[in-house]
């Protein structure tokens, strides 16, 4: 039997051009309760920022790069969003993606993953 884990990113394609856009979906599971999401980015050796274009289709007007999703807002245990990496890279980075579980400020579960940015 699998283990449901409380939550779990995943990424169409770990493999990430620049301004193509990225495509990724978390699924929680949690039973406790939370006020949300938190999903950060960092793009390793480098100080350039992802930037998150929208979240179950709707558009992110200001550019982030840390997004909070509320609990409200997910419906079916799932949310999908969107974002840019916008840079030419001069070599290939490693990305962090990390999803988090949020209650009072403070993370309860995170899972998280790494793609490859490169031109």
């Amino acid at each position: 039997s699998t283990i449901m884990k409380n939550i779990k990113l995943e990424l169409d394609d770990r493999s990430i051009k620049p301004n193509s856009e990225i495509k990724g979906h978390v699924t929680v599971n949690y039973q406790g309760r939370y006020d949300g999401i938190v999903i950060n980015t960092q793009i390793l050796d480098s100080n350039d920022l992802i930037v998150y274009k929208s979240y179950n289709e709707k558009k992110i007007s200001q550019n982030v790069s840390r997004l909070f999703i509320s609990k409200d807002e997910i419906l079916d245990n799932k949310v999908e969003f969107t974002a840019v990496i916008e840079f030419e890279p001069k070599q290939t980075h490693d990305v962090k993606f990390r999803a988090s579980i949020i209650e009072q400020h403070k993370e309860v579960e995170s899972d998280q993953l790494f793609a490859k940015f490169s031109a």
